[in-house]
């Protein structure tokens, strides 16, 4: 998992509320598990003017010029802002998936589902929850400052405004721990490879039949 720790990036403000997982990655890309290559159909229903599948030429497909995703100015960003309750519905993996397929490794809201704010911790995505009047102030100076950047200082838990104001914001010290390091799950058990292996090889001392 890719480390996250200062990030300057462009924002791209997506002014819905309840935004759910179904919106963020439909339910016809959930075939594949391989994590990658799902950033063509992010918001895939509102980015496009018809329908697509999996498999399909997604370069080919008309697309809806009036979604902000599309919209030149907002190209190459990394920070998501959006409204309360994000990532509600179902609990597809995926979601965070497309999310960072496609670039973003921040995302800013005033609350989140609590399953895709877990699932965000563990493939490299810093969910940040701050008070709605934060929230809504910068969608405001979002949407009036053309290349309007944020930079998202984990490490010392702030986001700096290009007016110079930082923003603090709270996150669990373990989840920070990760995603400083990199480490999702996979990566947490192997920190302990060593331990692991001397059980192993204890184990198949004590009981060899386990092991032919």
């Amino acid at each position: 998992m890719e480390k996250v720790s200062v990030l300057d990036g462009l924002v791209l403000p997506l002014d819905r509320s309840n935004v759910d997982t179904d919106a963020i990655i439909p339910k016809q890309y959930l075939k594949s598990v391989k994590r990658s290559g799902f950033g063509p159909n992010l918001f895939d229903d509102w980015r496009y003017l018809e329908p697509g599948e999996p498999g399909e030429d997604h370069s080919k497909r008309r697309i809806n010029s009036d979604f902000v995703l599309n919209q030149p100015r907002y190209q190459g960003a990394q920070i998501l802002l959006a409204r309360e309750n994000f990532g509600c519905g179902s609990s597809r993996e995926h979601a965070v998936w497309a999310l960072e397929d496609a670039g973003f490794r921040v995302v800013i809201a005033s609350s989140f589902a609590d399953i895709f704010f877990n699932n965000c911790f563990k493939n490299g995505v810093l969910p940040i929850a701050l008070d709605a009047a934060a929230v809504d102030e910068l969608f405001q100076q979002v949407q009036a400052t053309p290349g309007y950047r944020l930079v998202v200082n984990l490490e010392q838990q702030a986001i700096t405004r290009p007016d110079g104001q930082v923003v603090n914001f709270e996150v669990d010290e373990f989840r920070k721990y990760c995603l400083l390091n990199g480490l999702d799950d996979i990566g947490l058990t192997l920190q302990h490879a060593d331990e692991i292996h001397s059980y192993e090889a204890q184990r198949k001392q004590q009981a060899p039949w386990l092991f032919d």
